[in-house]
Protein backbone atom coordinates (compact mmCIF):
# COMPACT_ATOMS: atom_id res chain seq x y z
CA UNK A 1 0.00 0.00 0.00
CA UNK A 2 1.49 3.35 -1.00
CA UNK A 3 1.52 5.97 1.75
CA UNK A 4 3.43 8.56 -0.30
CA UNK A 5 2.20 9.32 -3.79
CA UNK A 6 3.40 12.16 -6.01
CA UNK A 7 1.63 12.79 -9.30
CA UNK A 8 2.90 15.25 -11.90
CA UNK A 9 4.92 17.26 -9.36
CA UNK A 10 6.77 20.29 -10.71
CA UNK A 11 8.43 23.09 -8.78
CA UNK A 12 9.42 26.38 -10.41
CA UNK A 13 11.16 29.21 -8.56
CA UNK A 14 10.57 32.61 -10.13
CA UNK A 15 12.27 35.96 -9.61
CA UNK A 16 11.99 39.10 -11.74
CA UNK A 17 15.03 38.11 -13.79
CA UNK A 18 14.97 34.32 -13.93
CA UNK A 19 12.84 31.19 -13.74
CA UNK A 20 14.39 28.02 -12.35
CA UNK A 21 12.78 24.59 -12.63
CA UNK A 22 13.76 22.49 -9.61
CA UNK A 23 11.38 19.56 -10.31
CA UNK A 24 9.71 18.57 -13.55
CA UNK A 25 6.76 16.16 -13.76
CA UNK A 26 7.85 13.83 -10.96
CA UNK A 27 5.72 10.74 -10.35
CA UNK A 28 6.60 8.58 -7.37
CA UNK A 29 5.02 6.03 -5.04
CA UNK A 30 6.51 4.82 -1.76
CA UNK A 31 4.89 1.88 -0.01
CA UNK A 32 4.30 1.48 3.70
CA UNK A 33 7.42 0.10 5.38
CA UNK A 34 9.79 0.84 2.50
CA UNK A 35 13.26 2.31 3.02
CA UNK A 36 13.94 4.36 -0.11
CA UNK A 37 17.04 6.37 -0.98
CA UNK A 38 17.19 9.30 -3.41
CA UNK A 39 20.46 9.96 -5.22
CA UNK A 40 21.73 12.47 -7.74
CA UNK A 41 24.22 15.34 -8.19
CA UNK A 42 24.03 18.48 -6.07
CA UNK A 43 21.33 20.89 -7.18
CA UNK A 44 19.25 18.28 -9.03
CA UNK A 45 16.14 18.73 -6.87
CA UNK A 46 16.52 16.01 -4.22
CA UNK A 47 16.06 18.24 -1.19
CA UNK A 48 13.25 20.15 -2.90
CA UNK A 49 11.47 16.85 -3.42
CA UNK A 50 11.93 15.93 0.25
CA UNK A 51 10.61 19.33 1.34
CA UNK A 52 7.49 18.88 -0.80
CA UNK A 53 6.88 15.38 0.61
CA UNK A 54 7.37 16.85 4.10
CA UNK A 55 4.91 19.69 3.42
CA UNK A 56 7.65 22.24 4.08
CA UNK A 57 7.31 23.55 0.52
CA UNK A 58 4.49 23.56 -2.00
CA UNK A 59 4.64 22.21 -5.54
CA UNK A 60 3.91 24.58 -8.41
CA UNK A 61 1.81 21.88 -10.09
CA UNK A 62 0.84 18.32 -9.29
CA UNK A 63 -0.68 16.40 -6.40
CA UNK A 64 0.82 15.08 -3.16
CA UNK A 65 -0.99 12.30 -1.33
CA UNK A 66 0.26 11.31 2.13
CA UNK A 67 -1.38 8.54 4.15
CA UNK A 68 -4.47 8.92 1.97
CA UNK A 69 -4.66 12.70 2.49
CA UNK A 70 -4.22 15.40 -0.14
CA UNK A 71 -3.01 18.47 1.77
CA UNK A 72 -3.15 20.91 -1.14
CA UNK A 73 -5.09 23.93 0.07
CA UNK A 74 -4.76 23.13 3.77
CA UNK A 75 -4.10 26.00 6.18
CA UNK A 76 -0.63 26.41 7.71
CA UNK A 77 -2.05 25.27 11.05
CA UNK A 78 -3.49 22.10 9.49
CA UNK A 79 -0.19 21.37 7.72
CA UNK A 80 1.76 21.86 10.96
CA UNK A 81 -0.59 19.54 12.84
CA UNK A 82 -0.30 16.84 10.17
CA UNK A 83 3.52 17.10 10.12
CA UNK A 84 3.69 16.86 13.90
CA UNK A 85 1.44 13.78 14.04
CA UNK A 86 2.81 11.84 11.07
CA UNK A 87 6.25 12.97 9.89
CA UNK A 88 9.73 12.91 11.44
CA UNK A 89 12.62 14.93 10.00
CA UNK A 90 16.35 14.23 10.21
CA UNK A 91 18.77 16.77 8.70
CA UNK A 92 22.50 16.75 7.89
CA UNK A 93 23.18 19.65 10.28
CA UNK A 94 21.09 18.19 13.16
CA UNK A 95 19.11 21.44 13.81
CA UNK A 96 19.28 20.98 17.58
CA UNK A 97 18.60 24.06 19.73
CA UNK A 98 21.94 24.89 21.43
CA UNK A 99 20.39 26.37 24.59
CA UNK A 100 18.24 23.27 25.29
CA UNK A 101 19.59 20.05 26.77
CA UNK A 102 19.13 16.68 25.06
CA UNK A 103 15.85 15.84 26.83
CA UNK A 104 14.32 19.24 26.02
CA UNK A 105 15.37 19.01 22.35
CA UNK A 106 13.77 15.58 22.01
CA UNK A 107 10.62 16.65 23.86
CA UNK A 108 10.03 19.65 21.60
CA UNK A 109 7.66 17.99 19.06
CA UNK A 110 5.53 16.60 21.89
CA UNK A 111 4.91 20.06 23.34
CA UNK A 112 2.64 20.70 20.35
CA UNK A 113 0.60 17.55 21.01
CA UNK A 114 -2.69 18.06 22.78
CA UNK A 115 -3.70 15.57 25.46
CA UNK A 116 -0.19 14.70 26.70
CA UNK A 117 0.77 15.65 30.24
CA UNK A 118 4.29 16.81 31.11
CA UNK A 119 4.89 13.49 32.89
CA UNK A 120 3.79 11.51 29.81
CA UNK A 121 6.08 13.58 27.61
CA UNK A 122 9.05 13.02 29.93
CA UNK A 123 8.37 9.27 30.04
CA UNK A 124 8.23 9.07 26.25
CA UNK A 125 11.47 11.07 25.91
CA UNK A 126 13.27 8.81 28.38
CA UNK A 127 12.05 5.67 26.56
CA UNK A 128 13.27 6.92 23.19
CA UNK A 129 16.65 8.09 24.51
CA UNK A 130 17.16 4.74 26.23
CA UNK A 131 16.37 2.92 23.01
CA UNK A 132 18.94 5.05 21.17
CA UNK A 133 21.50 4.54 23.96
CA UNK A 134 21.55 8.24 24.83
CA UNK A 135 19.76 8.24 28.20
CA UNK A 136 23.06 8.95 29.99
CA UNK A 137 23.26 12.25 28.06
CA UNK A 138 19.77 13.63 28.62
CA UNK A 139 20.97 16.64 30.63
CA UNK A 140 23.85 17.51 28.28
CA UNK A 141 23.77 20.40 25.82
CA UNK A 142 24.37 19.76 22.09
CA UNK A 143 27.78 21.45 22.36
CA UNK A 144 28.84 18.72 24.79
CA UNK A 145 28.12 15.92 22.30
CA UNK A 146 29.96 14.39 19.36
CA UNK A 147 28.52 14.64 15.85
CA UNK A 148 27.25 11.07 16.00
CA UNK A 149 25.59 11.71 19.35
CA UNK A 150 23.95 14.88 18.00
CA UNK A 151 22.51 12.88 15.12
CA UNK A 152 21.20 10.24 17.55
CA UNK A 153 19.44 13.03 19.45
CA UNK A 154 18.04 14.38 16.18
CA UNK A 155 16.72 10.92 15.31
CA UNK A 156 15.24 10.60 18.82
CA UNK A 157 13.44 13.91 18.26
CA UNK A 158 12.20 12.65 14.87
CA UNK A 159 10.73 9.43 16.28
CA UNK A 160 9.50 10.57 19.72
CA UNK A 161 6.02 11.17 18.31
CA UNK A 162 5.93 7.73 16.59
CA UNK A 163 5.66 9.08 13.01
CA UNK A 164 4.61 6.90 10.09
CA UNK A 165 7.25 8.46 7.82
CA UNK A 166 10.82 9.63 8.44
CA UNK A 167 12.36 12.03 5.92
CA UNK A 168 16.16 12.12 6.19
CA UNK A 169 18.24 14.65 4.24
CA UNK A 170 21.89 13.51 4.13
CA UNK A 171 21.66 12.13 7.70
CA UNK A 172 25.29 10.94 7.67
CA UNK A 173 26.73 13.83 5.63
CA UNK A 174 28.52 15.47 8.57
CA UNK A 175 29.73 12.23 10.17
CA UNK A 176 32.82 10.07 9.77
CA UNK A 177 32.38 6.59 8.33
CA UNK A 178 32.10 4.85 11.71
CA UNK A 179 29.46 7.25 13.05
CA UNK A 180 27.69 7.19 9.69
CA UNK A 181 27.46 3.39 9.82
CA UNK A 182 25.99 3.59 13.35
CA UNK A 183 23.33 6.07 12.23
CA UNK A 184 22.44 3.90 9.23
CA UNK A 185 22.15 0.84 11.48
CA UNK A 186 19.79 2.83 13.69
CA UNK A 187 17.61 3.86 10.74
CA UNK A 188 17.46 0.24 9.54
CA UNK A 189 16.40 -0.86 13.01
CA UNK A 190 13.56 1.68 13.05
CA UNK A 191 12.49 0.54 9.61
CA UNK A 192 12.60 -3.18 10.39
CA UNK A 193 11.34 -3.22 13.98
CA UNK A 194 8.74 -0.44 13.82
CA UNK A 195 7.80 -0.63 10.14
CA UNK A 196 8.58 3.08 9.77
CA UNK A 197 8.71 4.24 6.15
CA UNK A 198 11.97 6.09 5.45
CA UNK A 199 12.85 8.33 2.52
CA UNK A 200 16.53 9.31 2.59
CA UNK A 201 18.48 11.71 0.39
CA UNK A 202 22.13 10.65 0.21
CA UNK A 203 25.32 11.00 -1.83
CA UNK A 204 26.66 7.76 -0.35
CA UNK A 205 26.29 4.95 -2.90
CA UNK A 206 27.18 2.20 -0.42
CA UNK A 207 24.53 3.38 2.04
CA UNK A 208 21.96 3.71 -0.75
CA UNK A 209 22.66 0.12 -1.80
CA UNK A 210 21.57 -1.00 1.70
CA UNK A 211 18.04 0.36 1.15
CA UNK A 212 15.07 -1.31 -0.55
CA UNK A 213 15.11 0.96 -3.60
CA UNK A 214 17.26 3.71 -5.12
CA UNK A 215 15.59 6.57 -6.98
CA UNK A 216 18.09 8.41 -9.17
CA UNK A 217 17.55 12.08 -9.95
CA UNK A 218 19.00 14.35 -12.60
CA UNK A 219 17.98 17.92 -13.45
CA UNK A 220 14.72 17.70 -11.51
CA UNK A 221 13.59 14.41 -13.05
CA UNK A 222 13.62 10.78 -12.00
CA UNK A 223 15.89 8.97 -14.45
CA UNK A 224 15.74 5.49 -12.89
Amino acid sequence: MSIIELSGISKVYRTKEIETTALENVNLQVNKGEFVSIMGPSGCGKSTLLNIIGLLDKATTGTVTLLGNQPQGWSDAALSHFRNENLGFVFQSFHLIPSLNVAANVELPLTYRSGMTAAQRRQRVEQVLERLEMSHRLKHLPTQLSGGQCQRVAIARAIVGAPSIILADEPTGNLDSKMGAEVMALLHRLNEEDGTTIVMVTHNEAQAQETDRIIRFFDGRIIS
